[in-house]
């Protein structure tokens, strides 16, 4: 690419416009630079699904650790100095900011908490939080789906699996939206890295004293399951725990609220797709896959090289950030036929949503069942629905999340 297009994409790459509709740009670098270093970004990003399947399996090179504290690297020595919560929080092993052989040892610890057989117990609670939510809206004829629906229902549903009391349910949104806020350049701004220390300084700890409450009277949640393996001081420090909580927290909810609310979207902006799920009921699990690959809740991850490496032509050097677009390579015609197109029959569909690899996300099989539990729910007990606006509005604070402000629906009153 000359000087002239690469100025004009690095002014793209950090735009508001390019996170509401990153496709076209996206489609651009796979086809002409799938290995592209941008110093607006502040790292190489990859946009080929082969690429980015390297760097999800090549640990040894493409690392999580410490790789949310980079951000601070940019910044002048007195600066950073001010940031140390920040720096200390994530220089912390954690399920999310580890490699083998540490991730394996934090990962066998929760995965054994989520398995389909345990997410299959959840499925009546599931159902009793989406019904009730449903019944505080159905009379009206109109709900916001990504407030009244999308984001309660999976935040209920983490806070109930963490024991966090429901008086502080509410604590969630506002501590994933601070730590979400700052991800996903490596030059974010002092704004959004000071809103996100202030919220590490509070979160860890509020997780402290839950750890310390479970010490003394032990329950039947997972914080309680955490805080015995931690006894044993075989699997997890506090240290490690409270880090792997923070995420938890985090993740817990955010991906499941972007998957129902642009699931949602898709549905209602693609009639003829809804009229078929309408139809056939049974493809909806192929609808949610559907929209998994077409608008992937995370819709970029990045990753701290170890090590150099040369792949696609490029070497990228030990010390460098890379950004795997994982938006794009859903998008990837060498993978999937007519990628553009929204199509809830599609086949061939191994997108990678949910990662690939060692960090293939944890929770995907919860996220998948509330999915699937408040979609159904709702296709089949509200009737008539349609878009009161027709044109999203996308979160553009969150470069990481393919995420909504706001899904104002209309629907017939029973």
């Amino acid at each position: 690419m000359n000087g002239t297009l690469n100025s004009e994409i690095e002014a793209q790459l950090v735009s508001p416009e390019f996170i509401s509709d990153p496709y076209p740009l996206l489609r651009r670098l796979r086809e002409e630079e799938p290995i592209y270093w941008s110093d607006a970004i502040g790292g190489w990003i990859m946009t080929r699904y082969d690429d980015i399947v390297v760097s999800f399996k090549q640990t040894s090179h493409f690392s999580n650790e410490n790789r949310l504290g980079q951000a601070l690297l940019y910044l002048p020595p007195e600066k950073r100095a001010t940031y140390k919560p920040f720096a200390d929080h994530y220089a912390t092993k954690s399920l999310l900011h580890s490699d083998p052989p540490d991730h394996t040892r934090m990962r066998t610890l929760v995965t054994k908490e989520f398995t389909p057989r345990v997410v299959e117990l959840m499925r009546p609670r599931i159902q009793m939080l989406v019904d009730a939510l449903l019944d505080a809206v159905e009379s009206r004829g109109e709900m916001n789906v990504l407030t009244e629906l999308a984001a309660p229902m999976p935040i209920g549903v983490i806070a109930e699996i963490l024991g966090v009391a429901p008086a502080d349910r509410h604590l969630f949104k506002i501590w994933a939206d601070a730590l979400l806020g700052f991800q996903g350049v490596n030059k974010p701004n002092e704004e959004d890295l000071a809103k996100a220390q202030q919220v590490i300084v509070a979160m860890r700890p509020y997780i402290a004293k839950m750890i310390e409450a479970r010490r003394a009277q032990p329950t039947q949640d997972l914080m309680s399951k955490f805080v015995a393996a931690e006894a044993t001081g075989e699997r997890v420090t506090e240290t490690e725990l409270i880090s792997t909580v923070v995420t938890l927290f985090v993740a817990g909810h955010e991906t499941t609220l972007s998957l129902i609310a642009n699931t949602m979207l898709l549905l209602l902006s693609h009639p003829d797709q809804l009229q078929i799920l309408q139809d056939n009921p049974d493809l909806l699990e192929s609808a949610i896959e559907e929209s998994l690959r077409f608008e992937s809740p995370v819709s970029r991850q990045p990753r701290l090289m170890k090590q150099d490496f040369e792949l696609g032509g490029k070497l990228l050097k030990k010390g460098q950030m890379v950004f795997q677009m994982i938006n794009s390579a859903n998008r990837d015609p060498v993978y999937f036929d007519a990628p553009d197109a929204f199509d809830i029959r599609r086949q061939k569909n191994r997108h990678m949503a949910f990662g690939q690899g060692v960090h293939f996300c944890v929770g995907a099989v919860v996220a998948r069942t509330e999915a699937f539990v408040a979609l159904g729910t709702v296709i089949r007990r509200l009737k008539d629905m349609r878009l009161r606006e027709a044109v999203p509005s996308w979160d553009v604070t969150k470069r990481n999340s393919r995420v909504l402000n706001a899904l104002p629906i209309l629907f017939a009153r029973p």
